[in-house]
């Protein structure tokens, strides 16, 4: 779903994958999502209906209720919703219990990682989640494994903006913001009833960059706080560790927090490469030994990847032969 679809005609003979730019062109119309919704709520040829969000928009997010509330299954990597107000995501979470639609959303946090499953499986059969840490930003997860030897912060920073790592603005990844909608889905998967802005948040901008007009100005005044961070990660290999930032839920104290850490080089978080993302569970289960998912946790493949997973789940929930 964007902000722009195909009409109708999608729906009875599909798309002809070969040509979909130019039938874009010529057959979308603006996103109208309430008309949308009402075509296939009237449409009555097919008994089972999904709408899947692939956007990062809050509006979009907010319809979630009333589409479910439609009869229409919901799917989708879009954070907004299950990280927003938390009187929304309850009603919208008591409705997905009472009704007979489903919402999926396991592409929201690690991408493809089976994150939010493992998550659920562990509670559904009666494990208690004591902690959960981990690596969530693919950005941020390279930065730091690239951050070493006598490389500049500001240097690393601009590799992953060229290499398409970063966002447009480099200072929404290090801001933090996201790793923290992760960190809130969550805490509120493991029963925690918390607010985005209960999450404490170390942005990684300096406070005298956050200003900065542009994405360029930023990017050129950076290197003026190299010192700083190269002075952090030479007190980190002194005593033998690295600087990893991390997202963490302390569910016994009912808490959540995403900041700067070290640790060990022998520790599982040291031993990333890439953009790898890594998310440790402890719990009662697995508390001298957290269970560990480890690998890809950004970009458009896996990103796919894990929503086509959420449709066959769906789909085998519907009665589809596996």
């Amino acid at each position: 779903m964007s902000h722009s679809f195909f009409g109708g005609f999608s729906l009875c003979r599909g798309v002809d994958l070969t040509r979909w730019k130019e039938e874009m062109q010529k057959e979308a119309k603006p996103a109208d999502l309430a008309n949308f919704v009402r075509h296939l709520s009237e449409d009555h040829v097919f008994p089972n209906k999904v709408l899947v969000d692939c956007t990062a928009d809050t509006n979009v997010a907010s319809h979630y209720y009333d589409w479910l509330k439609k009869g229409i299954h919901v799917i989708t990597p879009n954070k907004k919703a299950n990280s927003g107000p938390l009187d929304r995501y309850l009603k919208l979470r008591t409705l997905q219990r009472a009704s007979y639609t489903h919402y999926f959303y396991e592409a929201t946090v690690g991408a493809g990682l089976p994150i939010i499953s493992t998550l659920r499986g562990l509670l559904e059969t009666g494990d208690k989640i004591l902690r959960i840490e981990g690596i969530f930003s693919g950005t941020l997860s390279y930065i730091f494994n690239n951050f070493e030897g006598t490389r500049s912060f500001s240097d690393v920073v601009a590799e992953a903006k060229e290499a398409g790592y970063t966002e447009p603005d480099p200072r929404d990844d290090l801001s933090g913001t996201d790793v923290a909608r992760k960190v809130i889905i969550l805490a509120r998967e493991s029963g925690l009833r918390l607010e985005l802005s209960d999450i404490p948040v170390e942005s990684l901008v300096p406070e005298a960059l956050k200003s900065c007009s542009s994405p360029n100005e930023f990017m050129q005044k950076l290197p003026s706080f190299d010192q700083d961070w190269a002075r952090q990660r030479h007190e980190a290999e002194a005593a033998g560790e690295v600087l990893r930032y991390v997202g963490a839920v302390d569910v016994l104290n009912g808490k959540g927090r995403v900041e700067l850490q070290r640790y060990k080089r022998d520790h599982p978080f040291a031993q990333l490469s890439g953009s790898d993302n890594i998310i440790a569970f402890t719990t009662s289960r697995y508390k001298e030994q957290p269970l560990i998912v480890r690998g890809p946790g950004a970009g458009a493949e896996v990103t796919a990847g894990g929503v086509f997973c959420d449709i066959l789940r769906l789909a085998s929930y519907l009665g589809a032969p596996s």
